[in-house]
């Protein structure tokens, strides 16, 4: 038993399986709380907002609400999982490395612990309990018919 603890064999097991279900679910919602903190106070938000990208404060908050709200509730249900983090992955990539990038790190520690977590959710996958892998089993059973 301590075996399988230590040197795993099965990485897809039910324990594994429901980690990853755990942790969409605990930075899914962490994620998804600034995204409505932004919805909110959009009016606000839209005129100071940082415009790294170059295309005005409304459409860069605009996006920023997109990866952190919408696909913060596509990663929780792990539907069309990496497609959905790759929003979350670059806002919070431009977070850290370029809207922080001069702030001490203690400031752009949030967006550092979110991108280094979604970057191995992102290469860790779903998992079982997530709707990917119910879609994927359905496509796989009607192509072997």
């Amino acid at each position: 038993m301590i075996y399988n603890f230590l040197f795993p064999t099965r990485p897809n097991t039910a324990k594994v399986s429901l980690f990853l279900l755990a942790v969409r679910i605990i930075f899914g919602i962490l994620l998804m709380n600034h995204g409505i903190q932004k919805w909110s106070n959009f009016q606000e938000l839209s005129t100071a907002f940082p415009d790294p990208l170059g295309i005005g404060s409304p459409l860069s908050l605009g996006l920023a609400i997109f990866g952190e709200l919408v696909c913060s509730m596509a990663f929780i249900i792990g539907f069309l999982y990496r497609l959905a983090m790759i929003p979350m992955i670059f806002t919070m990539a431009i977070a850290f490395f370029v809207i922080h990038a001069n702030d001490i790190f203690t400031v752009k520690e949030l967006a550092f612990i979110y991108l280094v977590v979604f970057i191995l959710m992102y290469i860790a996958g779903p998992g079982k309990y997530s709707i990917d892998h119910i879609i994927g089993n359905e496509l796989q059973r009607r192509k072997a018919k």
